[in-house]
């Protein structure tokens, strides 16, 4: 069971997140838990880098293109948590950020929980000859190779890492191996400690 929402008495300073992380590790989920708890709208990079297309997730957009429809989308004064990577393309808003909440998982967990993610997403298209069979394949290729220490293109643990060192914002970090509410409970506490 989640915690429930904070009261406006009760939310922590930080009202500008970014939840960042591999994919498979949680950082949607725990996006969308956290902008319900401190009652704040919640944003996925996924939605602003990926132009519409069927098959889903075929179709970049151009990166200033990206920038500009997120820039608009967080115009919300009152706050926002937007989870997804956007090294590169969307470092322009690293001076946005009140904090950052960096997720790690286990490379097994997380993609056996990547695995999971994309057959409920996807189901019999992901099957071989379905219309997304190559793409999850090279997908999760890809997907494996985040914690590749010689890797150092595309959302990487080593291009993370570069640029969280570059933030001048809080970085709180959070393995995410526990249940949804234990980590979603870490996270609010540790924003609550910061200055």
């Amino acid at each position: 069971m989640l915690p429930a929402p904070m009261t406006r008495r009760s939310v922590p300073r930080p009202r500008r997140l970014h939840v960042l992380g591999a994919s498979g590790a949680g950082t949607t989920t725990l996006g969308r838990d956290l902008a319900a708890a401190l009652q704040l709208g919640h944003f996925e990079t996924d939605d602003f880098f990926w132009a519409p297309s069927d098959p889903p997730y075929h179709v970049k957009r151009a990166p200033e293109q990206r920038l500009s429809l997120l820039r608009e989308a967080l115009v919300d004064g009152d706050g926002w948590v937007l989870s997804g990577s956007l090294c590169g393309w969307g470092d322009p808003l690293m001076a946005e950020f009140d904090a950052v909440i960096f997720v790690t998982l286990p490379t097994p967990l997380r993609l056996e929980r990547t695995r999971q993610r994309e057959r409920a997403r996807f189901g019999a298209q992901l099957d071989e000859g379905g219309a997304m069979h190559r793409r999850q394949l090279d997908f999760m290729a890809w997907s494996a190779g985040d914690d590749d220490p010689a890797s150092s293109v595309g959302r990487s643990r080593l291009v993370h890492e570069a640029w969280l060192a570059r933030l001048s914002c809080p970085v709180v970090r959070v393995d995410n191996a526990g249940t949804q509410a234990d980590t979603l409970g870490e996270v609010l506490a540790r924003l609550s400690a910061l200055p």
